[in-house]
């Protein structure tokens, strides 16, 4: 057999192996037998020795022109195994569109977030500022510059988390107002809103918590009375349980406010006639407020005998019990989504 019917029957053979492979393992193993350093080619090369030297160069021309040939055949099955596999991988991942999608839950905020914005978004509304400080104070914020001194009694109604003497888990965000008057100086009016996290040393139950959210707000002006306190406080009823709302102020006291008031709403569940809700009175304390005392005014570089101011402290669990008729404070921490869920707007 002469060599060019020698490379025609390795090309006839290697065509027959590879139109018949279905797998990209096989095709290599064929690709190995022809062309690899141990494969048939070699074999074939070694011929070449004992060959004339004019007809040599003939013979590596055709040798490489029956290599390109099976290399073409080797990609052109290579191209066709892929496309089986491809076509084979979406027969078997056919999507039905016409099926119903899965419903995908999605998160909510929490309540008591959900309150703190709508009081923000309230207040963002007439013109108010909204304030942040931090949680760790020192006593001179949290109580003596609110005309709390060191031996005063009403301390006492604030149990406190203390770290050192000096410093302390602020009791309320009232030490964020006195940061803000100090940072204006005195010289300008202010009207801001301070919401957040405070502490104190509560035994927890179904009321009470030793960390719950509160949000302040305060008004400096030269013309703020009693009278403005009373139609902020209106708005914030109405907005919360409903128009239609009254509200009353009974006399009370807090050191930093003079004179003090404790706020009651009409009841919203019976609409002031008397229900359990209410206990029978058709009213239901909700915050305490009152005008800035001098001496917090005196104590943070205001000028009292030229401005005057009105403070107000709402707390927002408080409030997100009354306004969806929660009974244990706790529910708010213990993070149950069943709990949760029920107030996903």
């Amino acid at each position: 057999m002469s060599v060019l019917d020698k490379l025609k029957a390795i090309q006839e053979s290697a065509l027959e192996d590879i139109k018949v492979i279905k797998s990209m393992h096989e095709l290599n193993d064929v690709k190995a037998k022809y062309l690899g350093k141990k494969g048939v080619f070699s074999d074939v090369m070694k011929l070449m020795k004992d060959l004339p030297n004019e007809e040599r160069p003939s013979f590596g021309k055709m040798t490489n022109e029956t290599k390109q040939v099976i290399l073409k055949y080797i990609e052109e099955q290579r191209t066709l195994i892929e496309r089986v596999k491809v076509e084979e991988q979406l027969s078997k991942e056919t999507i039905d569109v016409t099926l119903p999608g899965k419903r995908m839950s999605s998160g909510n905020r929490h309540l008591l977030t959900q309150v703190v914005e709508e009081l923000e978004d309230l207040f963002i509304g007439m013109g108010y500022e909204i304030m942040e400080g931090p949680e760790v104070e020192t006593d001179e914020y949290n109580f003596e510059k609110l005309n709390l001194p060191k031996d005063h009694p009403a301390r006492d109604m604030q149990d406190t988390f203390y770290i050192t003497e000096d410093t302390l888990l602020r009791t309320h965000t009232s030490p964020v107002q006195i940061r803000t008057m100090l940072e204006v100086g005195g010289t300008e009016p202010i009207k801001i809103l301070c919401p957040g996290k405070v502490y104190r040393r509560d035994d927890d139950d179904a009321t009470h918590s030793h960390q719950f959210m509160q949000i302040e707000g305060l008004v400096v002006d030269e013309t703020t009375s009693m009278a403005d306190l009373k139609g902020t406080l209106l708005e914030v009823a109405n907005k919360m349980f409903g128009e239609g709302r009254d509200i009353r102020l009974r006399p009370s006291y807090f050191p930093f406010t003079e004179p003090s008031v404790e706020v009651d709403i009409s009841c919203h569940n019976c609409n002031g006639k008397g229900c359990n809700i209410c206990k029978g009175t058709g009213w239901i304390e909700v915050l305490g407020a009152g005008i800035v005392n001098n001496n917090v005014l005196e104590a943070s570089g205001y000028d009292s005998t030229k401005y005057r101011g009105f403070a107000f402290g709402i707390g927002v669990e408080r409030m997100a019990m009354l306004k969806y008729g929660i009974n244990d404070i706790r529910q708010f921490y213990t993070n149950d989504l069943r709990f949760n869920k029920q107030f996903k707007k």
